[in-house]
């Protein structure tokens, strides 16, 4: 992996997404949250934490989704982007290995794991450590998605991830940060997703969303673009859902 892949930022540990019910995004480079990566490309910027969305923050007083992800018992508001792309493509179901990147705090997690208990499992990562409890058919392994060797990690059906980079103000590095994020997760889906397996993943709108959207049509037969109702309107965040992992891909 090249050096200017490497720098991209892993989350601080000051993510949003380890505020329960702001915070939508979840752990960066290997999360939202957790890691003490410095950002994309250029020495001396700041640390990576993991805002949720991809714009300029607003004072959302009457959020109703982080309301509900209290009431609920979700750490992130989060969830809700995946439950509704999960109703959408039809994309988790009993039985299934799920691997998602970037976990902490763990809502996608509790909310897959649910959907495919009993027999399905769940293994979250993320480069923060995450002390909480999770349900007994998941778990939370503490690693860097940089560094850590896919073949390791096992097969799945799915391969998630709603990682993204701390804004520092130039939208065009965000956007740059945040498709290397992606594009990390790609390489671990490329090498752990089973045949006909799924693919989930956040990125910001910007001059390489082409590409990232290109190199998920290599390795699935259909490819869609998904803004859930959850992202904040101000975001420029979409998720891109690769189905039908290729075989010979």
């Amino acid at each position: 992996m090249s050096g200017r892949r490497r720098s991209v930022v892993r989350a601080a540990a000051t993510s949003s997404k380890s505020r329960p019910a702001a915070g939508s995004s979840r752990s960066v480079a290997s999360g939202t949250g957790k890691s003490n990566a410095k950002p994309g490309g250029k020495a001396g910027e700041p640390k990576a934490k993991t805002p949720s969305a991809g714009g300029p923050r607003t004072s959302r007083p009457n959020d109703h989704f982080g309301a509900k992800a209290k009431k609920e018992g979700y750490p992130a508001r989060s969830v809700y982007k995946l439950e509704e792309i999960d109703r959408r493509v039809r994309l988790l179901r009993p039985g299934m290995r799920v691997l998602d990147l970037g976990a902490f705090p763990g809502s996608w997690t509790m909310y897959a794991a649910k959907k495919v208990a009993p027999q399905g499992r769940v293994l979250g990562i993320d480069i923060q450590e995450n002390r909480d409890g999770v349900a007994p058919n998941a778990e939370m392994r503490q690693a860097d998605i940089f560094t850590v060797e896919p073949t390791t990690l096992g097969r799945f059906d799915v391969v998630l991830t709603d990682m993204a980079p701390s804004t520092i103000g130039s939208r065009a590095a965000d956007q740059y940060n945040s498709y290397l994020l992606f594009m990390a997760a790609v390489k671990i889906a490329e090498v752990t997703l089973a045949p006909g397996g799924s693919f989930v993943g956040k990125i910001f709108q910007g001059g390489e969303f082409e590409d990232a959207r290109r190199s998920l049509r290599e390795l699935f037969e259909t490819v869609r673009i998904i803004k859930p109702e959850a992202s904040r309107q101000e975001s420029y965040e979409v998720f891109l859902v690769g189905l039908g992992r290729k075989a010979s891909a």
